[in-house]
């Protein structure tokens, strides 16, 4: 990833306004920056909050369950869709709403990590997560991903994989019950 982040900043890709987009869990956006501001990640949430009004945010799903719809939206910073575009890295931010458990899933051929700017969360229910962690999935790893009771929490993500899976990764949820 460190490699291609250098590709990126040596291309020095232009950026492309999108048209801004809010969901309904975009209403703890500020409490989770709130929360941000004041642990680890604190730099990311400040940097964040001075472009919260240029963000689109998005479901990545063709059918997201509608209680699950108003607990989580992301949004892509540099990727394929995002406002620099870039075909071989996938950089953004998701929200979710307290007492959201987002699906169990899966991404083939994509590897994912997150970094905990706010909230606590679990994934897979193994542990509690405090901003400043560092998770990593494999390609094809499942995983769910399960947010505490009283705060919203916002994660930085990386995908890094294929070009054409960055550019239509399917993304479904894992076949038995769901969550939210």
């Amino acid at each position: 990833m460190r490699e291609e982040l250098s590709r990126i900043i040596a291309a020095n890709p232009p950026i492309t306004p999108r048209a801004i987009s809010q969901k309904p869990v975009t209403a703890h956006f500020s409490r989770a920056l709130d929360t941000g501001e004041r642990g680890s990640m604190q730099g990311m949430a400040r940097a964040l909050r001075e472009q919260r009004d240029r963000l689109t945010w998005e479901y990545g799903y063709d059918k997201v369950p509608p209680a699950l719809a108003r607990k989580y939206a992301y949004c892509e910073i540099l990727g394929p869709r995002g406002p620099i575009a870039w075909d071989r890295l996938i950089l953004g931010f998701v929200l979710f709403a307290p007492r959201t458990t987002y699906p169990q899933h899966s991404h083939s051929e994509i590897e994912e990590s997150y970094i905990s700017v706010s909230g606590a969360w679990s994934e897979n229910n193994a542990a509690v997560y405090a901003p400043g962690s560092l998770i990593l999935n494999r390609p094809g790893d499942e995983h769910r991903i399960t947010i505490g009771d009283q705060e919203p929490c916002l994660l930085a993500y990386a995908w890094a994989g294929p070009a054409d899976k960055l550019s239509d990764p399917k993304m479904k949820f894992t076949a038995g019950r769901r969550q939210v």
